[in-house]
C-alpha cells in the first residue's frame, strides 16, 4: 500500500475519540485525513448537535486545509466508528465539487483501507452538476 495512505490512516486513528463535549453536542465518532496536492495531511472529526449545526469529517478536515492556506485534494480518507473506511456523504462530495471543478474526478478516496480498494471521486460523482 502507499506510504502516504498508511500516514493518512494513523493520522485519522489518532484524532478519532469519540466524546461527549455537552448534552447538545458530540464528537470524534468518525475522523478523516485529507492528503493535499502539496502532500500535507490535514484530519478532522465529525461534530454532531441536537439542531443539525454538525459537521462531517470529511468537511472538518478540508476546512482545517482550508485554513491553512490549501485548496487542492489529492486522496481522502475516512475512519468510521466499527473501525472500517467509506464513501464521503453528498454534501462532502458536493463540497469537493465546488472546491476543484473540473479536477474533482480525479480525487481518489479509500473506500476500504484492510484490502487497499479505492475509488475516484469522479466514479461515484459521474454526472454531478458542475462538470
Amino acid at each position: 500500500m502507499d506510504k502516504n495512505w498508511i500516514e493518512m490512516y494513523e493520522a485519522a486513528k489518532n484524532v478519532l475519540n469519540e466524546r461527549r463535549i455537552s448534552e447538545y453536542v458530540t464528537c470524534g465518532e468518525v475522523s478523516a485525513a485529507i492528503l493535499s496536492k502539496s502532500g500535507k495531511i490535514y484530519t478532522g472529526v465529525c461534530i454532531d448537535t441536537c439542531s443539525t449545526l454538525g459537521i462531517c469529517a470529511e468537511r472538518n478536515a478540508i476546512f482545517n486545509m482550508i485554513t491553512n492556506g490549501e485548496q487542492a485534494i489529492d486522496k481522502v480518507l475516512c475512519i468510521l466508528p466499527d473501525g472500517s473506511n467509506g464513501a464521503p456523504c453528498g454534501a462532502c462530495r458536493e463540497l469537493m465539487v465546488q472546491l476543484m471543478p473540473g479536477k474533482y474526478k480525479d480525487i481518489e478516496i479509500m473506500l476500504d483501507y484492510a484490502t487497499g480498494r479505492t475509488i475516484k471521486l469522479g466514479e461515484i460523482t459521474p454526472e454531478w452538476w458542475i462538470k
